[in-house]
């Protein structure tokens, strides 16, 4: 992983998150920016900082400290619509801590960043002891990918 910084996100590290953040819904999801799904992208502070049981994670270039990777933990469950109602039920909301946001730049990828930040966020939400279940979801076409498909060896599912 070389040596790059992994810390919780502060107020100066709120332009570049934004900056990762949007460039991957641009550059990598060709969705843009979509004001109902991605809210959060335009005020981090406000989705991540201020919450006592949110976080937004940051990873920092060794060589010029600029942020190159984000994830972020919240505790809003997944909502129905666009999700069922039977996923919704699943992982309700305040008991479920919902990873979002792990997003590494193109030209640091394959180092292991995105694992490191999502093992921080369990841990995240572990210590919270309030969660019931965690979990992360990737938003397709034919509907959400559970994290047990893309983080199988990190995954923690409710009882």
């Amino acid at each position: 992983m070389l040596d790059f910084c992994i810390r919780a996100a502060g107020p100066d590290d709120i332009d570049g998150a934004r900056a990762v953040m949007l460039d991957t819904v641009y550059r990598d999801f060709r969705t843009g920016y979509v004001p109902h799904w991605h809210g959060d992208i335009i005020d981090p502070a406000a989705a991540y900082l201020d919450p006592a049981r949110h976080t937004l994670l940051v990873a920092l270039d060794p060589a010029d400290g600029a942020v190159v990777a984000t994830a972020a933990l919240d505790s809003r469950g997944p909502l129905h619509p666009p999700n069922s109602r039977e996923l919704a039920a699943r992982y309700p909301s305040g008991e479920t801590a919902q990873l979002r946001r792990v997003y590494v730049r193109p030209e640091h990828r394959r180092r292991g960043l995105a694992r490191h930040l999502v093992a921080d966020l369990l841990t995240f939400a572990a210590a919270d002891g309030g969660y019931r279940g965690r979990q992360r979801f990737r938003r397709t076409r034919a509907g959400p990918v559970l994290a047990a498909g893309e983080w199988p060896k990190l995954a923690v599912h409710p009882a």
